[in-house]
């Protein structure tokens, strides 16, 4: 008879195997008739006499197997803890270390630096997916950028506009113009390991049109596709319609756009300051595009037109541009969840 191994058993089980064996041990069994009657090996009968004999009833019941949490770890909670902040709050070359990014290389060199510990890299990788972090590709973020103007954005600026338009009963929108082209594909593809899909290039002349919109926290999109360049005269146009649209809602407009130099130029300035009842015009901080959330509208446009199969004319193009953007529109839940985005969340 083959004899059960106590180790493979769970807690639970086990445990009510050893007060088997306990009562009959009580009841004057000897070690080897308990265990032909249980079919525990000899090694588990003797060991629940014994914790029984040393300490009673109590003793019998088995202990949790393995480590604890955090045993056998190299860093300390409070090394990790503070590794984990680093990554967080500041990149690799502001702390004069010869990497761009937080790849595990340069987490393995962070954790020699702040703790005295060599790590393999393998290691490095289970802490950072004990973590929570993930791989992920980064926005790209100007080195122009000023950090305390972002700062001052987040703190002072925009609370400030959020609280002007909530008292003279205004909508906040976001604008950003961008560029479609008929041979941008994007996305990935499928293939057998090892071979790389191709791509065909669309022949022709390659096709480009701009397009300028802007969306709300509460879900509307607004847009304007324009042939060729885009220029003051267009952007006047689009923000007549804006005017008209929030005078129809009776909601005065105040947009917020980055900036380019075309929202700054003489003409667009003095068409502002002339319906200055109607709409009030304010700028992110230079070079911080990961603040607009009107940028994930162009991506979302941009994803849609660019996974489809390339189409050879501007009026196609248009069509496809058009049709998508209908769509987006029709969806007012699709335009919040923008917002989500951790570098936006401040204007959900």
């Amino acid at each position: 008879m083959d004899k059960e191994d106590a180790r493979y058993q769970r807690l639970e089980q086990l445990h009510e195997r050893r007060k088997q064996v306990v009562r009959l041990h009580v009841k004057g069994h000897g070690v080897m008739e308990i265990v032909e009657l249980t079919g525990l090996s000899y090694p588990a009968v003797r060991l629940a006499i014994d914790l029984y004999e040393a300490g009673g009833a109590a003793a019998i019941k088995p202990a949790r197997r393995g480590r604890t949490k955090g045993q056998g770890r190299s860093l300390s909670a409070e090394q990790e803890e503070s590794i984990r902040r680093t990554i967080c709050d500041m990149r690799p070359e502001q702390l004069k270390m010869e990497f761009a990014l937080w790849t595990r290389p340069a987490v393995m060199q962070l954790i020699e630096q702040q703790c005295g510990l060599k790590l393999s890299v393998r290691a490095v990788g289970n802490y950072l997916h004990r973590w929570g972090f993930t791989p992920q590709k980064p926005i790209q973020r100007a080195y122009e950028q000023r950090p305390e103007a972002v700062e001052k954005w987040l703190q002072d600026e925009y609370p400030a506009i959020a609280e002007q338009a909530k008292a003279q009963g205004g909508e906040i929108h976001w604008g950003d113009e961008t560029a479609l082209v008929n041979t941008d594909v994007r996305g990935r593809s499928y293939a057998p390991k090892g071979k790389t899909p191709v791509t065909m290039a669309v022949g022709g002349t390659r096709q480009k049109l701009s397009m300028i919109s802007t969306v709300t926290n509460q879900g509307k999109a607004k847009w304007m596709i324009v042939e060729g360049g885009f220029n003051h005269e267009k952007l006047i146009e689009f923000f007549e319609a804006l005017v008209t649209d929030g005078q129809r809602e009776g909601k005065k407009v105040f947009l917020i756009l980055d900036n380019l130099s075309v929202h700054h130029c003489k003409p667009v300035k003095e068409w502002v300051a002339e319906h200055k009842a109607q709409i009030e015009v304010f700028y992110l901080p230079s070079y911080s595009p990961e603040l607009n959330p009107d940028e994930r509208l162009n991506a979302d446009l941009k994803h849609a037109i660019g996974t489809k199969v390339p189409v050879r004319t501007k009026a196609k193009l248009q069509a496809a541009a058009s049709q998508h953007m209908a769509f987006i529109e029709a969806h007012p839940e699709r335009v919040r969840s923008y917002f989500q985005d951790p570098f936006v969340k401040y204007a959900a």
